[in-house]
């Protein structure tokens, strides 16, 4: 069958297919690259300067779960207190962007009480999930000792 003048996919009349040849510029640098390595010189990269602040800031969040790691406590339980840390943590910053979407005027009525509602929304989650995690730090403490139950209930309260 003949078709005149119609788009046929099964008839490649002319295919454009781009140049293969490398880009020059790209070609320069990698010369030059392959000059500097050889030389034995270091080529230059991108350097990164960290505030006094940041990097304070770095440590304390490495440093945040350090009591627990160091606590003599089992595996699973050091690893409920970290969540209920991290659900805790969470839970405050989403009150504090409910706060401030309830507080804010810059909106309008009916595009604040949407965010307040997922707002809302995440911050009930984030509840319902940090009691699910408290109830089975409960259960895994029940047969732990005395001891080990206050060291993790010290824990808890920081």
């Amino acid at each position: 069958m003949l078709s005149i003048g119609a788009n046929n996919p099964a008839i490649v009349s002319s295919l454009n297919v781009p140049d293969a040849k490398k880009d020059t510029a790209v070609d320069d640098k990698d010369k030059a690259s392959a000059t500097d390595s050889a030389a034995g010189t270091k080529p230059q990269g991108l350097v990164v300067d960290i505030s006094g602040a940041g990097l304070k800031a770095a440590k304390a969040s490495t440093n945040s779960n350090k009591d627990i790691d160091d606590s003599n406590l089992k595996e699973n339980i050091k690893q409920l207190l970290k969540m209920i840390r991290e659900l805790r943590k969470q839970l405050a910053e989403k009150q504090a962007q409910l706060s401030a979407a309830m507080a804010d005027t810059s909106m309008s009525p009916q595009a604040r009480r949407a965010k307040v509602a997922s707002l809302q929304s995440d911050v009930a989650s984030l509840q319902s999930g940090l009691m699910m995690a408290q109830s089975q730090l409960t259960k895994s403490l029940k047969d732990e000792s005395p001891e080990s139950q206050m060291e993790a209930m010290a824990l808890l309260a920081k």
